[in-house]
């Protein structure tokens, strides 16, 4: 269990509606279509007709999660332009988009190690081909388990 400190262990005294960060996040990423749009945006996708493709959702759907992704600043248009054809936008990952990469990650391992089906895939690091695995780290380095974990304010 994660555990509250100071004016927090007071969970009466309180509230995290509207300012949690997790609240926010979900706001904005908390959609089936838009996790799965970062998903495919990490994997290179940049295609506005790739994305609906490949995440199997309407035109409509796609357009209205990509616009979501750009007014959030996870994603950003750039144009670009196919010789005899109008020109049009791409959508390429943003720095917080790419910050974003480890939450889409911790998903993935959650979801192959503990839903039925499991898949064959893993992350490895691509240099020396090792399993990969996204972790909770403090700043000095050590590695965070949940039992360890604190959350507190900082000024």
């Amino acid at each position: 269990m994660t555990v509250l400190q100071g004016r927090l262990a007071n969970r009466d005294a309180w509230s995290a509606i509207g300012e949690c960060p997790i609240e926010k996040t979900m706001t904005v990423l908390g959609t089936k279509s838009a996790m799965l749009i970062m998903r495919e945006a990490y994997y290179g996708t940049t295609r506005f007709e790739d994305f609906w493709r490949r995440v199997g959702i309407t035109k409509a759907a796609a357009a209205a999660r990509l616009s979501d992704l750009v007014e959030a600043g996870l994603l950003e248009r750039r144009p670009y332009r196919e010789p005899g054809q109008r020109s049009r936008d791409e959508y390429v990952l943003t720095d917080a988009g790419t910050e974003f990469m480890p939450v889409v990650w911790a998903m993935f391992e959650w979801g192959r190690r503990h839903l039925p089906n499991r898949t064959p895939l893993r992350l490895a690091h691509r240099d020396c081909g090792a399993e990969a695995t996204v972790e909770v780290v403090c700043a000095d380095g050590h590695r965070v388990p949940p039992e360890e974990l604190a959350v507190r304010l900082t000024r």
